[in-house]
């Protein structure tokens, strides 16, 4: 979003914001479809839901979208997070497996460089498998399997091939986590229109591939396929034509998720990820900041807090610190979908809807299940869902994660604590 276009939202928004603050507020009720008309978009019907979800998401949209009644002022907003949650698996691990498989990781000049937390023993045990040579040369990862097992480990695990922390040092667990933070940094030294063919190029693979490919890389197997979920494509399209604003909000590199969400008709100004800082017309291992926290090397990205501040920040133009609050119903998005603990705060704020796609994610579920104001829609994956979780969610004892990466209870907005959870909606 332009700087422009923020403005004219922001002077919008304070007129609207006494009638938002009232919808938003209203005591959920219960997911008797409002009548249709025929201005009001409607989901398919022919696409399958869980439960009466897609009731509840339809009351939703009749209720704050174009057949709201409304009349002028800002539009309302919906954010979704993009991998396992607008399509299956995830569109980093393809686009980091297809450059590894086809030699198109630039070397660093230094491991040491790519993370402010890497550690001495992952800087070895890079150095070691991926060998020397000239800064900006592809590395020969496809022939080199131990190269590509070490890259591949520790963007997956955390570790060394040898079973060595790959990260260390302090960080705040609720808006950054290096391992993903690493992937757009290891892209540093390509140009944008680079990194963005190589992106397509995996998308077009990992979506011909058929449902339940497998590929592998150095020694690592991994998902060999992608799809649009078609009820996320559908819900988007009916937001979309019901006078919603729609953005994507991604720990993804944001050049990787614009060369995917265009496949959901969303563009590059409504699709937010880790924005790599560009010098000299390549990509930089410097990772822009949000609210107080300035550019730097990863301190923060679109995660679990982060992506509250990159809402408030890139959608609602609130700056400083402040961007790391809650703001008020006015401030914030009507709808959040989202998949997994990263999705959480923001799925949250949501007005209107939260919408937990099932991983059996603790936090998440937790919230989901809880159903603290009545408004989460929880629904399985819609291809290849989870059984029911064996056990109980830990709401009560290690169900969230603290700043400093420790665990504890899930509580709710009024600091009671959220009792263990079963889980009730699956595959």
């Amino acid at each position: 979003m332009t700087a422009p276009t923020r403005r004219l939202l922001a002077l919008g928004l304070a007129g609207a914001a006494a009638l938002a603050a009232l919808t938003a507020t209203a005591p959920a009720t219960a997911a008797t479809p409002a009548p249709a008309r025929a201005h009001c978009p409607q989901l398919s019907k022919d696409l399958p839901w869980y439960g009466d979800n897609r009731a509840r998401l339809q009351k939703m949209i009749d209720e704050r979208g174009s057949c709201s009644g409304r009349h002028g002022g800002p539009r309302p907003v919906a954010a979704f997070d993009w991998d396992n949650t607008v399509v299956k698996n995830d569109i980093s691990d393809a686009t980091l497996a297809w450059m590894l498989r086809n030699d198109k990781l630039p070397r660093p000049a230094s491991w040491r460089d790519t993370s402010p937390w890497l550690t001495p023993a992952a800087d070895r045990a890079l150095t070691r498998a991926c060998g020397t040579g000239p800064a900006g040369r592809p590395l020969p990862t496809s022939t080199n399997t131990a190269c590509a097992d070490e890259l591949m480990e520790i963007r997956g695990n955390a570790r060394t091939m040898s079973g060595a922390e790959a990260f260390a040092g302090d960080w705040n667990h609720r808006r950054t986590v290096p391992e993903y933070a690493w992937v757009p940094q290891l892209f540093a030294g390509l140009k944008p229109a680079t990194l963005t063919a190589y992106a397509k190029a995996a998308r077009a693979e990992n979506l011909a591939a058929p449902v339940g490919a497998v590929q592998t890389v150095g020694t690592h197997k991994l998902a060999g396929y992608i799809r649009y979920y078609p009820q996320q494509k559908d819900l988007i399209r009916t937001l979309k034509a019901a006078g919603f604003d729609v953005y994507i909000v991604s720990a993804s590199s944001e050049t990787v998720a614009e060369a995917w969400s265009g496949g959901v008709g969303l563009d590059a100004a409504h699709t937010l990820g880790i924005r790599n800082r560009v010098r000299h017309g390549r990509l930089t291992t410097t990772i822009a900041g949000c609210g107080d926290v300035k550019d730097g090397q990863g301190a923060v990205i679109p995660y679990i807090d982060g992506k509250r501040c990159w809402i408030n920040q890139e959608i609602y133009g609130i700056k400083g610190a402040e961007a790391w609050r809650k703001q008020d119903p006015a401030h914030r998005i009507a709808l959040g979908g989202g998949d997994a603990t990263t999705d959480v705060t923001f799925v949250g704020d949501a007005t209107g809807a939260h919408l937990a796609i099932n991983r059996n994610k603790d936090e998440l579920m937790c919230r989901g299940y809880d159903n603290a104001d009545g408004r989460w829609v929880v629904n399985p994956m819609f291809i290849d869902p989870l059984p029911r979780k064996s056990g109980a969610y830990p709401c009560a004892t290690k169900g969230y994660t603290n700043t400093d990466g420790t665990l504890g209870p899930v509580r709710r907005p009024d600091g009671t604590v959220v009792p263990d959870q079963r889980d009730r909606v699956h595959g």
